[in-house]
């Protein structure tokens, strides 16, 4: 599946939407977000000292369905090399249409996530990233600054079966000082649903 960053038709109105470049600085650290909780969060409160991972989600994409068995155990991960991981729910249009906090609250539930999953009101952080797609995956090193963006790893249908665990051995990878030799990979995911 091809993904396009650029000029995505939303509702039919054009929308340049300009992905983050490797090496730039995390955006909207400070925008209070707010997590199935209702605790109210920011980018910069769940960065740890080795970094940060925000995954672009939502409950209603199947492209998310397919990689959602892997979340907690990147969540594990991330949480043992002392990076933080944080999903976004950015799908402002569907809200009324299974992207409601309640339904988020549900899905966290359901699928014992380990993690913050939030809500991105308005899509302003997805906006901020250039993020399209869901899931679509973002990592930041120790100072925040990109180093991974792409996909989970390469076999949305079995990660027993992938044969590059693309985030996985990112996150090893800056935990351990060193550089990320794969910093971008394709991205396979339902276009996030923004409003025009």
């Amino acid at each position: 599946m091809l993904i396009i960053f650029l000029g995505i038709t939303v509702s039919g109105v054009a929308q340049n939407i300009t992905p983050l470049k490797m090496g730039s600085n995390a955006p909207e650290t400070d925008r209070v977000i707010v997590d199935t909780s209702d605790r109210n969060t920011t980018l910069s409160d769940v960065a740890d000292n080795n970094g940060l991972i925000v995954i672009f989600s939502c409950n209603t994409c199947p492209w998310v369905a397919k990689w959602e068995d892997r979340y907690n155990e990147i969540s594990s991960l991330a949480n043992q090399n002392d990076v933080g991981m944080i999903a976004l729910n950015s799908n402002e249009r569907t809200r009324d249409r299974g992207e409601a906090m309640e339904d988020m609250r549900r899905r966290a539930q359901k699928q014992g996530y380990n993690f913050i999953y939030a809500l991105d009101k308005d899509h302003i952080i997805a906006d901020a990233f250039g993020a399209t797609r869901t899931p679509e995956v973002f990592l930041f090193d120790e100072n925040l600054e990109l180093v991974y963006h792409g996909a989970i790893d390469d076999n949305a249908e079995n990660g027993s079966e992938a044969n590059s665990r693309h985030l996985e051995e990112a996150i090893v990878t800056i935990a351990s000082g060193n550089d990320i030799q794969k910093r971008r990979t394709q991205i396979q995911g339902c276009t996030i649903k923004r409003t025009e």
